[in-house]
């Protein structure tokens, strides 16, 4: 992770956050542990807890304790102890907070506890967020992280792209050539995974209710249809929209036997789980150690991978470090202009600086080797000129 390794290297001359509380609510991995000793190195008070139960290394949270950062996680940790451990963290009463998925920065709310700010890097994390500052209840400015170029481009297409289709094939095996997959979702995500499972010889049919996404996936090359439609041809299902049951009861009722069914968005409610337990009626076993197969009423078989969960880091190792090295870096860099600026901010959701975004991939390029033009001085005045060419 050689561009958050640079910023921790600064973070350690300067220390611009000398003495800052700063909570994380994210997935507890070796990539966030690099993440959480650059702030230390910046001079935070810095503690971590999970954003996902099944995604938390455990050996990793045992190392951060032994380097004295404070972890809340465990591993397969049940419903109550996750809200335990979001709890304490909120109860530190952090001056910024870090989410994935904003449930740490929705507690402080609930409890009306200040915070100077926090950043936020997944889109459900910010619609939750978005909904807050549209009832006019956000008390403090949030850094959009996901929005970033660096984070949505790589993040989301080749991270999310790349580690879906990771899980789901570590999980089951599955050969993807011939098999018709239909993606449920098309934003830069979406994107990702019809790319490398198109790559892979699948057939991909792509389900939306954006218009320009489905008009885009159209272009692509891909199958166009609603999902009620796609339900029926299905080998492989996996969702990625943000949203709630967008694989509901009755998409359950038309699926072949045997369909496979993933969720690579980050809360386990795009499939409707009740339904489909209510529709087994009891009748589920697991098959392989990730893997529920429940059989309905009338003998079909659906296979379940990961709970529901996000199946890249439920099922996989999520993203590469070469990804995350981008994504930590937008994050490390969030929190340091917070503390710079929060004061001047506006209490709203906020687009991350461009500074910000072209600093990463300036620093990014350079761990690459690689070097790129710069403009002229006649080529920066014309461009920044309202005159005649």
């Amino acid at each position: 992770m050689p561009v958050l390794r640079s910023i921790r290297d600064r973070f350690a001359g300067e220390r611009p956050l000398e003495g800052v509380k700063v909570a994380a609510c994210l997935h507890v991995t070796a990539e966030t542990a690099n993440l959480m000793l650059a702030l230390v190195a910046g001079g935070a008070q810095a503690a971590l807890c999970s954003a996902n139960p099944l995604t938390v290394q455990d050996e990793v949270a045992a190392a951060l304790v032994g380097q004295g950062v404070p972890v809340q996680a465990r591993r397969g940790e049940d419903a109550d102890t996750y809200a335990r451990h979001v709890g304490a963290l909120a109860d530190w009463g952090p001056d910024i907070t870090l989410d994935d998925g904003a449930d740490l920065l929705m507690l402080l709310h609930r409890w009306e506890r200040p915070v100077r700010g926090g950043a936020e890097e997944t889109t459900t994390g910010l619609l939750r967020l978005r909904r807050l500052e549209h009832e006019g209840k956000l008390t403090c400015p949030v850094i959009a992280v996901n929005e970033s170029r660096t984070e949505r481009t790589f993040n989301d297409r080749y991270g999310t792209g790349q580690s879906a289709l990771d899980g789901i094939l570590r999980a089951t095996n599955l050969l993807l050539a011939g098999r018709s997959l239909v993606l449920v979702g098309y934003g830069a995500t979406g994107k990702g995974i019809a790319q490398r499972a198109r790559g892979a010889g699948a057939g991909i049919i792509v389900c939306e209710v954006d218009p320009l996404r489905a008009l885009e996936a159209r272009m692509d090359g891909l199958e166009v249809m609603p999902a009620l439609d796609a339900a029926e041809r299905g080998d492989l299902f996996v969702t990625v929209t943000g949203s709630r049951a967008v694989l509901s009861r009755e998409h359950l009722q038309r699926m072949k036997d045997g369909a496979v069914l993933a969720n690579a968005g980050h809360f386990d409610v795009e499939i409707d789980l009740p339904a489909l337990r209510e529709l087994a009626g009891g009748r589920v076993r697991e098959v392989l150690p990730l893997v529920e197969q429940y059989e309905l009423d009338d003998g079909r078989r659906l296979n379940l991978l990961a709970q529901g969960r996000v199946v890249n880091l439920a099922a996989g190792e999520g993203h590469p470090a070469a990804v995350m090295d981008m994504s930590f870096a937008n994050l490390a860099l969030a929190v340091e202009h917070l503390v710079e600026n929060g004061d001047e901010l506006e209490r709203r959701v906020l687009d991350v600086p461009q500074a910000i975004d072209e600093e990463i991939a300036r620093l990014k390029l350079e761990s690459l080797d690689v070097k790129i033009d710069e403009l002229t001085p006649d080529q920066l005045e014309y461009l920044g000129s309202w005159g005649a060419p």
